[in-house]
C-alpha cells in the first residue's frame, strides 16, 4: 500500500532539508505532466509552512514548463478542498521556483554552488535533461536522488533504484555515491487496497 499523499509531502520535505543541511542538492527524474506539477505544488505549500529552507527549485524541462502553463490556464479543475488552492492564486509560482526552457540555462545549473532543487524528466532518467545532472551529480555523497514513482525493469531509473555502485550515463561510468531515497506515495499506480476495491466493486 501506498502511504497518504500528506505523509509523502511530509517525507518530501525532510528529503529537501537533509540535502540541504549537507550543502548538496535534490536531483529529481519526474514525469513532465502530473508528477512535475505535484511535487512543485508540495514544495510550495512546504515552503509557506516553514517545513524546507529556501533553497532555489528548479524545473528543468521546456515539455514540464508548458504542462504547467496548461494546469495554470485551468484553476477550475483543481481541488478546492486543499487549503492551499483556496487561499493561493499561483499555486505553481512563488519565490523559490524557476522554470528553465533553454539549454544553455539547463547547463548553468550544474556549475552553481549551493543547496538546490533540480527537477527534471524523464521520470525513468532514461533520456532528457536530467541525465546531465545525473552524470554531473551521481558521483557526490552530499547529493540526493529522489525516485518519485515506479522505474521499471532495465532503465537507469531501476539501476538507481537498486543501487547499482556503476551507473552507465552517455557512455561513461559514473560512480553512485548520492543518496538514493525512494517516496512511493507519489505513485500513480494504483496500489494493492486500490486494485482489491476495484476488482470488489467489478465481481
Amino acid at each position: 500500500d501506498h502511504v497518504p499523499i500528506n505523509d509523502a509531502r511530509a517525507a518530501l520535505g525532510a528529503v529537501v532539508r537533509e540535502t540541504a543541511a549537507r550543502g548538496g542538492r535534490v536531483i529529481i527524474p519526474a514525469f513532465a505532466v502530473g508528477r512535475v506539477q505535484e511535487l512543485v505544488y508540495d514544495l510550495h505549500s512546504l515552503a509557506r509552512a516553514g517545513d524546507i529552507p529556501r533553497v532555489p527549485i528548479v524545473v528543468d524541462s521546456p515539455l514540464a514548463t508548458s504542462a504547467t502553463q496548461v494546469f495554470e490556464a485551468n484553476p477550475e479543475c483543481f481541488d478546492r478542498s486543499e487549503d492551499v488552492v483556496r487561499t493561493v492564486e499561483e499555486l505553481f509560482r512563488f519565490g523559490l521556483v524557476r522554470y528553465t526552457r533553454d539549454t544553455n540555462e539547463s547547463k548553468a545549473l550544474d556549475s552553481m554552488r549551493g543547496p538546490m532543487v533540480i527537477i527534471s524528466p524523464s521520470g525513468m532518467a532514461e533520456s532528457g535533461r536530467v541525465l546531465h545532472h545525473l552524470s554531473h551529480h551521481a558521483s557526490d555523497s552530499r547529493n540526493t536522488i529522489l525516485v518519485v514513482g515506479f522505474m521499471a525493469e532495465h532503465t537507469l531509473g531501476r539501476r538507481i533504484v537498486e543501487r547499482r555502485p556503476i551507473l552507465r550515463i552517455f557512455g561513461s561510468d559514473v560512480a553512485l555515491k548520492a543518496q538514493v531515497e525512494k517516496l512511493d506515495g507519489y505513485s500513480a499506480h494504483a496500489d494493492r487496497s486500490e486494485l482489491v476495491a476495484w476488482l470488489n466493486s467489478v465481481s
